[in-house]
């Protein structure tokens, strides 16, 4: 929105309830919040993630790694000095992630004068309250591991992404593949495992309907029937009814488009007591011990996608990474998503690096984090587009082992979204 310096005194309110002041000059400053500028020499770095009981691991060592990041540096960047905070966004009523909690993380953030970036969240749909709050704040956000397509892209839903949007100003990018990537890479894995036949099934979050509405688009494109796309109870004690119907279909295919803690476990063990023969199929969301420990021998039939790949596939400064975080914490076997907690926090500190005189200023740090181009990073190398997406598009395809997952191949899928 474009302001005269006539209406400016209007201008200088709170840009929406609870949030922050906005810093006011004369002319064309855009909108208020984005040119904030933070006053001394702290800049606060905010991480709003689930430590509920199935997400606690994932989490604490996304943590770790985003830590590990801050500590390379010295915790400084130039003349500032940079505070870490670490939010729950969980409760123990949800079991999950909660929107009220993330809410109010979102607020915390945004109503701290000294914050300059905001990491989260873990989860897309938890991501879809957060984003408009740190967006008419004007800070930069950086998720480590939402997939969701329509935070950037446009969907069949005519509102996205300009709802998460309502500054109309672009805020938020993420350091893994959105979902269409992902998509394709399930398609062709399942495809590469036989599957001609496929039952789709979500748990009706943002993220988990969203990638199996996906899913379910790139199978049909690479020749694969889809006999349904079926919303789940999360809250089912069991999932007998649903496996009945898998095993009516004739499907040798199952997806589930959702996360672990949506009773993940107890549905691709139910479907697998009734189907043995069906290959089950899990995204990134379920890319972790709390899921594959569980699975007792449904996991000799279980393929998860996640863009994690072997860390002897990745550059050296990966290894480094694996390495110190052996050093520092003991273990050399971080969950998934350790090493995209440390690259979203390496981003931001390289966002305030090349800001130089101006790290202060929330604009100028978003304007760097988009202006990333052929960036070595732990992830290999990668640019941010237009709408805040990694460029990079490797998928790894996994299996489980003994309770574990044990990565199987790079899965290059193509697709055109």
């Amino acid at each position: 929105m474009r302001r005269t310096s006539k209406g400016l005194s209007a201008a200088c309110a709170i840009v929406a309830a609870g949030l922050v002041a906005a810093a006011c000059g004369e002319g064309d400053g855009g909108d208020a919040a984005s040119a904030t500028c933070v006053s001394g020499n702290t800049l606060t770095i905010y991480s709003s993630i689930p430590f509920d009981p199935t997400d606690r691991k994932q989490s604490d060592d996304i943590v770790d790694g985003e830590k590990l990041a801050l500590e390379e540096v010295g915790g400084k960047v130039g003349k500032y000095d940079i505070k870490y905070v670490s939010l729950d966004d969980s409760t123990p009523s949800a079991g999950k992630w909660d929107a009220g909690k993330t809410s109010s993380n979102a607020r915390q953030a945004a109503q701290d004068k000294t914050t300059i970036a905001y990491l989260g969240e873990f989860n897309s749909g938890a991501s879809a309250v957060s984003m408009p709050i740190i967006n008419r704040a004007g800070i930069l956000q950086i998720s480590p591991a939402n997939t969701y397509l329509g935070l950037t892209k446009k969907t069949p839903d005519p509102a996205e992404p300009a709802k998460y949007r309502p500054s109309g100003d672009k805020t938020y990018g993420r350091v893994v593949p959105a979902d269409n990537i992902q998509a394709a890479a399930q398609a062709t894995y399942q495809r590469q495992n036989g599957v001609t036949k496929l039952y789709v099934l979500n748990d009706k979050e943002v993220y988990g309907k969203g990638l199996a509405n996906e899913v379910e688009k790139a199978a049909k494109a690479q020749g694969i029937a889809v006999a349904t796309n079926e919303e789940i109870d999360p809250k089912s004690a069991n999932f007998r009814t649903v496996a009945s119907k898998v095993k009516a279909s004739g499907a040798n295919g199952m997806f589930f488009g959702g996360i672990t803690a949506n009773n993940a476990v107890q549905l691709f063990k139910d479907v697998h007591a009734a189907s043995p023969d069906v290959k089950l199929f899990g995204p990134d969301g379920v890319a972790q011990s709390d899921f594959t420990e569980g699975l007792g021998s449904a996991g000799s039939v279980t393929f998860v996608t996640n863009p994690t790949l072997d860390p002897a596939l990745y550059p050296p400064a990966a290894k480094r990474f694996y390495a110190a975080f052996e050093r520092k914490y003991g273990s050399d076997r971080p969950e998934p998503y350790a090493i995209y907690g440390y690259e979203a926090m390496e981003a931001t500190l390289q966002a305030l690096k090349n800001a130089g005189g101006k790290a202060n200023c929330r604009k100028d740090v978003i304007d760097q984090f988009f202006a990333t181009k052929d960036r070595e990073s732990v992830l290999g190398t990668y640019s941010i587009d237009p709408d805040g997406d990694t460029t990079l598009t490797d998928y790894g395809g996994n299996r489980v082992r003994d309770g574990e997952l044990v990565f199987d191949k790079v899965i290059k899928a193509k697709t055109s979204g």
